[in-house]
């Protein structure tokens, strides 16, 4: 049956004006209507529409099919025609013009050769492999002279020049290329070594990964001529994260120590290209393999593997929408291939006929040893070759790689045209003519859908699972995750059901990239990655699952990184869900707890036991502990209630440190137990003060009983509820004034004094070296007039102050500020009053100048001045720029906002400045965990007792991200 050419008349119409013009003395147009050739290349350009661009671009091509179609299925020699060609080349661009002209005149010589019947099935994936096969070993061979005259010749220990050796993976070893097959390459040379002969040496991986390089791009890159195939490199050691090239050496130890089931599948149809038999390298490499692909004893445990492979291959064509794919689909090209590898991989090792790599030849050889029927052998043989005729078909249309049958009409028509006849080698290798019953679509389909239904069944009594149904059922979309072959695109598909943005999507694509690199370059055992391929279809599950999962995937990715190769944890994991879904909704809600859990794996321990885990003592039981922990000491004596005090601050801070440690609270909550420590001892001590002033002087006459009148503000980490294990303590105190005199006392004084007195002696208190050692580190210095100004001052006195004589950076300080000691009355007061001189109105410009100078002058005066070193509190990029950029964002928005001046942590000023859109989500966010993480690690430089102080490359994206984000406000 012959496809109706009609439509194609003005295309072959415009072919011939094109031939008189190319060719005016050679062609008439008379005698193009009436060449024999006629008919014949109306039907060849009607079947492919690449043989149409071929003739376009290359018009002597054209005319010599005008003039000899018959001799077009003369396909030999593609080796020596092209070394002929290559001869003349003297530059890499004219090497990748000949390549591509020559391959894509060879292509549409085939495609023709297909569309008329002038080769079997099996020839024509035999040519294009042999062409292939030309074609790379052609380009390696003229690269490799260019190479070693611009690097020299590579040479091994012994002198002897050395040579890039090239496997061909896939169809490509088996001789069964598609038409627009992908070619599947692996690198190796014999030895290491350097090159000599030219004015600097370089060593042989350098050499021939450049080289590697070099015939990559001659085959890939896309020109005006096309391409000549693209090249996959990710079957090789490593994957795409593995040397591009290696020593034969390192490919054994490779294979012999990492090498997965996988790879032993691929490798079987790994074949040297261009190998010549007076070579004793090629069987130096032959024999370094073939341990690694057959075993010496029957494997049955191929079986299981291979069925594993053939779900994965299913989930892939669901996971894809994959319908009416011939070579993935059940009963397809795939299925065929498996059934032949099982018999290949269990019994290979012991029966040599069956280390071939041509399905069609293997074949008999399975029926021979009785593991297949005949008509089992029959059946699958038919199917392989009308599988492979339909895809040739497809693949010849437009040079597509592609196995989905068409949905267009004229497609369809062209698969009923070639499938209506085809040519196949019989019993003796003698051509003969195939005529199945196929007038239109339907037929067509009916007898696929037979040579489905009979390799499924081939399939289903030997490789098949009974539980197939159920653990299809249950399968994750990640299943797949940690395959070579899972990639962007299936990525998309699978984060495009959760309702991600495209924007977020890449985002995590780039991190899951870096975690597979990872993967491929750590040694994990074969237990290791078979627990891992079970953990982390459920771990995505549940990250994607969870709100924080932008934060949460690189933090848990950080963990499994830590831990690949102590599969314990990775079982531990995997087999007590508790504890997995314990460490998701732990790191989901601390950066610190992940990179203590990465740091200390031992720490997953904990996570079994979630109730002793999840259960600290309440920061906010601390002033009534703390009073029942002062209630057993006698009133009168001072040392020891100051010692208690030290001990019992000992006591908690060693419970937050060992919390921390474990894992159990994230930096916000150690700031938060550490500064409700605080604010409890604080509480104490004024009440101590207070107790021991007024015992002396008595209480001012216009207060309240149990009224105190006394305020004290916490500024810096504790106003910002940050404190560290070694913060000192801002603090400022004030009171509400009342010209007064003191009365029930030793001795009368006025208010002023009173308070003035009291703040000494809390400053005493706190100040006392004791065998505790001392309470905390109290620091005044950011009062009104600082140093030079009273300890403590009226409410009325402060605002005074901050309204008219305050400097940009005592505003600033004030942002950080908030009340830790005093009366409810009081404090909303004092809040009040914060916000109301924070959104005050200033010159932005000035505000600009102000911020940056003073930090300029802390920079200056505090900062480490050692580039090696990084302090993550002064220096640029650090916790004091993070600091200055939160207050400024305050001051320059909280006129127009005054919400924006309620907060006084950093956290939840970016969190405010996101909600007002001030600054983008992602910069808060981004902001928040270089924050934390620079807090997070102050905190655990304190717990060794180092200061804070790490290598300058420890941060080094924080400070990038900072330093960017400074100079867009302040330069």
């Amino acid at each position: 049956m012959l496809l109706s050419t009609t439509p194609f008349e003005s295309t072959l119409n415009q072919l011939a004006d094109f031939l008189c013009e190319q060719f005016p003395e050679q062609f008439t147009f008379n005698f193009q209507h009436n060449h024999p050739n006629r008919t014949t290349l109306l039907q060849c350009i009607a079947m492919s529409d690449f043989v149409v661009e071929v003739f376009k671009k290359q018009p002597h091509f054209l005319a010599q099919c005008w003039q000899a179609i018959p001799q077009l299925c003369d396909c030999d020699n593609y080796d020596t025609r092209l070394a002929q060609l290559l001869e003349q080349v003297e530059t890499e661009e004219q090497l990748n013009r000949i390549l591509r002209q020559f391959r894509n005149r060879e292509m549409a010589k085939l495609s023709m050769c297909q569309t008329l019947n002038l080769g079997t099935v099996e020839e024509i994936f035999i040519r294009l492999s042999q062409l292939a096969e030309s074609l790379i070993i052609g380009a390696r061979d003229w690269l490799y002279q260019q190479a070693c005259q611009e690097m020299g010749t590579p040479m091994d220990a012994k002198g002897n020049a050395q040579q890039l050796y090239i496997l061909g993976m896939g169809k490509l070893g088996g001789f069964e290329l598609n038409f627009s097959s992908d070619i599947d390459l692996i690198f190796t040379y014999p030895s290491n070594g350097e090159t000599v002969g030219a004015r600097r040496s370089v060593d042989n991986q350098k050499f021939f990964t450049r080289l590697g390089q070099r015939l990559i791009n001659a085959l890939d890159q896309f020109t005006p001529d096309g391409f000549v195939y693209r090249t996959d490199m990710r079957l090789r050691p490593f994957g795409d994260s593995g040397a591009l090239a290696l020593s034969f050496s390192a490919m054994e130890t490779y294979y012999q120590e990492q090498g997965r089931d996988w790879e032993r599948y691929a490798m079987i149809k790994g074949r040297i290209l261009g190998a010549k038999s007076d070579d004793p390298n090629v069987n130096i490499l032959r024999q370094l393999l073939r341990p690694f692909i057959y075993r010496r004893y029957i494997d049955f445990s191929v079986i299981q593997s291979l069925r594993d492979m053939k779900n994965k291959i299913e989930r892939e064509v669901r996971r894809r929408g994959l319908v009416d794919n011939i070579k993935l689909g059940a009963g397809g090209i795939r299925e065929i291939e498996f059934i032949v590898q099982v018999f290949q991989l269990m019994r290979g090792g012991r029966e040599i006929r069956l280390q071939q790599h041509e399905l069609l030849k293997l074949l008999p050889e399975i029926e021979r040893l009785q593991l297949l029927t005949t008509t089992q052998r029959q059946d699958l043989q038919n199917a392989y070759l009308f599988l492979r005729r339909v895809e040739n078909v497809l693949q010849a249309t437009d040079d597509k790689q592609t196995q989905q049958l068409p949905t267009d009409e004229l497609n369809r028509q062209r698969i009923v045209a070639a499938m209506s006849e085809y040519t196949q080698w019989d019993a003796d290798q003698k051509p003969e003519k195939i005529q199945p019953h196929i007038q239109n679509w339907d037929e067509f389909y009916a007898v696929l859908q037979m040579h489905h239904q009979k390799v499924r069944s081939v399939f289903h009594s030997l490789i098949g699972d009974e539980n197939e149904k159920e653990e299809s059922d249950n399968e994750s979309e990640w299943s797949d995750f940690l395959e070579a072959d899972f990639n962007h695109d299936d990525l998309l598909t699978v984060l495009s059901k959760k309702g991600i943005a495209d924007d977020i999507i890449d985002e995590i694509d780039n991190t899951l990239a870096q975690f597979r690199a990872s993967l491929a370059r750590r040694p994990i055992g074969v237990r290791g990655r078979e627990v891992l391929g079970l953990l982390m279809p459920n771990l995505f599950a549940q990250v994607f699952e969870h709100s924080e999962y932008r934060v949460l995937l690189p933090r848990l990715l950080n963990i499994i990184e830590k831990i690949l190769s102590r599969t314990t944890y990775l079982e531990l994991l995997q087999e007590n869900a508790q504890a997995l879904t314990q460490l998701i909704e732990l790191c989901a809600r601390s950066q610190m707890i992940a990179e203590q859990v990465a740091r200390h794996p031992i720490l997953l321990d904990e996570l079994i036991y979630s109730q002793t885990l999840l259960n600290p003592p309440p920061f906010t039981q601390y002033a009534d502990e703390l009073h029942q922990y002062l209630l057993r000491l006698p009133e009168d004596d001072e040392e020891q209630y100051i010692n208690a005090l030290r001990q019992f601050k000992q006591t908690i801070l060693l419970r937050v440190a060992a919390a921390d440690i474990m894992g159990v609270l994230p930096v916000m909550k150690v700031s938060d137990h550490l500064t409700y420590l605080a604010e409890a001892i604080i509480e104490a001590v004024v009440n101590l003060a207070w107790q021991q002033v007024t015992a002396r002087f008595g209480t001012p006459e216009h207060l309240q009983p149990n009224d105190k009148g006394f305020l004290v503000i916490g500024y810096g980490k504790l106003g910002g509820i940050e404190l560290g294990y070694k913060s000192d303590l801002d603090l400022v105190c004030l009171y509400d004034r009342q010209d007064s005199w003191t009365v029930g006392g030793k001795k009368q004084i006025d208010s002023n004094q009173f308070y003035l007195r009291l703040v000494q002696k809390i400053i005493s208190i706190f100040s006392m070296n004791t065998s505790a050692g001392v309470l905390y580190e109290v620091d005044m210095r950011l009062r009104p007039s600082g140093d030079a100004g009273v300890l403590c001052s009226s409410l009325a006195a402060f605002e005074d102050y901050q309204r008219n004589e305050a400097w940009t950076w005592e505003k600033q300080a004030l942002v950080r500020s908030r009340a830790v000691y005093g009366s409810a009355e009081l404090r909303q007061r004092y809040e009040q009053l914060r916000q109301q001189l924070l959104s005050a109105p200033r010159d932005l410009n000035r505000l600009k100048i102000d911020v940056r100078e003073m930090r300029e002058k802390m920079y200056e005066h505090l900062a480490n001045h050692d580039e090696h070193k990084f302090n993550i509190k002064t220096d640029r990029g650090g916790i004091t720029d993070i600091e200055f950029i939160a207050q400024y964002l305050v001051l320059a928005n909280a006129p127009q906002k005054p919400d924006l001046a309620y907060w006084s942590d950093n956290v939840r000023i970016f969190d405010i400045m996101a909600e007002h859109q001030i600054i983008s989500l992602e910069t808060a966010e981004k902001l928040k965990e270089s924050y934390t993480s620079l807090r997070n690690r102050i905190h655990h430089l304190n717990l060794l007792g180092q200061p804070s102080i790490v290598a300058a490359e420890e941060f080094a994206q924080v400070r990038l991200f900072i330093g960017e984000i400074w100079k867009g406000y302040f330069q």
